[in-house]
C-alpha cells in the first residue's frame, strides 16, 4: 500500500467522521440538557475535532507533499481555494459550540442547561457548509477553476 493510499484513505474517513459527529450532535442536541447529556455530546464533539485534525494533516500532506497531483494543480486553482475556505468557515463556526460544551460539562449531572439558540444554527450551518465541499472537490478534481 502506497503513502498516497493511506493518506488518502485517511482523508476520505475522516470526512465521513466529520459528518457523521456533527450528525450526532444535531441529534442530540436539545433545547434544555442535563450535564450528563453535554458530557455525551462533548464527547463527540472531540471525536468531530479528532476527524477535522486527520483530515487537515492528511490533506495538507498530499497537497504540500507532491502526492498526486502536482502543489500548483491546487495551488493555482480557485475551487481549491473554496474549498479550503468553506473548511476554515467551518472551523470557526465550530469554536462557540465546542467551547459551550467545554464549559457546561462540570458540575452536578442532573443540573438543566439551557442551549442558546444560536448553537443550534451553527451546527445546521456547519452541516450545510460540509455538504458543499464534496461538490466542490469534484469540480476541482475535473479541473474547473485551472
Amino acid at each position: 500500500m502506497t503513502l498516497e493510499l493511506l493518506l488518502r484513505y485517511f482523508h476520505f474517513i475522516s470526512v465521513f467522521t466529520i459528518v457523521s459527529s456533527l450528525v450526532a450532535e444535531h441529534l442530540l442536541l436539545k433545547s434544555k440538557m442535563t450535564r450528563q447529556e453535554l458530557v455525551r455530546i462533548a464527547k463527540v464533539d472531540s471525536v468531530y475535532g479528532l476527524a477535522v485534525l486527520v483530515l487537515l494533516a492528511a490533506g495538507l500532506t498530499l497537497w504540500l507533499g507532491g502526492y498526486g497531483k502536482p502543489t500548483v494543480f491546487y495551488s493555482e486553482n480557485p475551487m481549491f481555494h473554496l474549498k479550503l475556505g468553506l473548511f476554515v468557515l467551518i472551523g470557526i463556526l465550530s469554536i462557540y459550540p465546542t467551547v459551550f460544551f467545554i464549559k457546561n460539562r462540570k458540575g452536578n449531572d442532573e443540573d438543566s442547561i439551557s442551549i442558546p439558540k444560536s448553537i443550534f444554527w451553527m451546527i445546521r450551518l456547519e452541516l450545510l457548509l460540509v455538504f458543499l465541499i464534496p461538490i466542490v472537490a469534484g469540480l476541482m478534481a475535473k479541473g474547473i477553476g485551472s
